[in-house]
């Protein structure tokens, strides 16, 4: 189910931009992202994320880096080592988010993952690689 309401940024959600609306090169699955910017005035249900991916970009460029989670996320992406694709930086409704979840809880509904986020260095880092993808660092 998509998300209802804003998040902070730093939070970690799922991004599903397999609903249409992008083709290849541009991202075209569902994957983990990072809210970069949540809730603005005039700005309703839009949140600008950057995606992750398990796998290390071949070249990596400056608009690449690598983040360490304290925690693997859940499967299917149960990894701990992420790539930021700050290329790859774009706003998206509330529709194309949902927060991670695990299992059912006793009553039958489901256990969703409020707390998962980015520490404060990892955004930074993130931060700076995006300035890089927007040619912002100089």
């Amino acid at each position: 189910m998509p998300l209802q309401y804003s998040v902070k940024p730093k939070t970690i959600l799922l991004c599903d931009y397999s609903m249409g609306g992008f083709k290849p090169p541009e991202m075209v699955k569902r994957r983990p992202a990072v809210v970069l910017v949540g809730d603005l005035p005039g700005r309703g249900r839009l949140h600008t994320v950057v995606p992750l991916s398990g796998t290390e970009s071949d070249p990596r460029y400056r608009y690449h880096c690598r983040i360490e989670l304290a925690q693997p996320l859940p499967e299917p992406f149960a990894e701990r080592v992420w790539w930021v694709k700050a290329d790859m930086t774009t706003t998206v409704g509330l529709d194309r988010l949902d927060l991670f979840r695990t299992d059912r809880d006793q009553y039958g509904k489901r256990k969703y993952l409020t707390n998962l986020r980015v520490s404060d260095e990892q955004f930074d880092l993130i931060r700076q690689t995006v300035r890089c993808a927007f040619g912002l660092d100089k």
